[in-house]
């Protein structure tokens, strides 16, 4: 049986991976601003939010460098 991590090699899956997790984050950065209330909705909005900017940019900097390996990775869309 294969470890479920070696899936992660693969630059594609890697970065569905993290459009996943940033597109939850953000999703759940909009649901904190709607569903709760007080100071915890300001604090929870701005948390999930601010963790999503880190994965978008950690990812685009991930992404620069796998150009210069000179990949075949052309985008989000081309493995979905």
């Amino acid at each position: 049986m294969a470890n479920p991590l070696e899936q992660l090699r693969e630059f594609g899956t890697r970065s569905l991976v993290l459009h996943t997790l940033m597109a939850l984050t953000l999703l759940a950065a909009v649901g904190s601003a709607f569903l709760l209330t007080g100071e915890l909705r300001l604090v929870s909005f701005v948390a999930f939010l601010n963790f999503t900017a880190g994965l978008w940019i950690s990812h685009s900097v991930h992404s620069l460098g796998n150009t210069f390996r000179g990949d075949e990775y052309e985008g989000i869309t081309g493995e979905l």
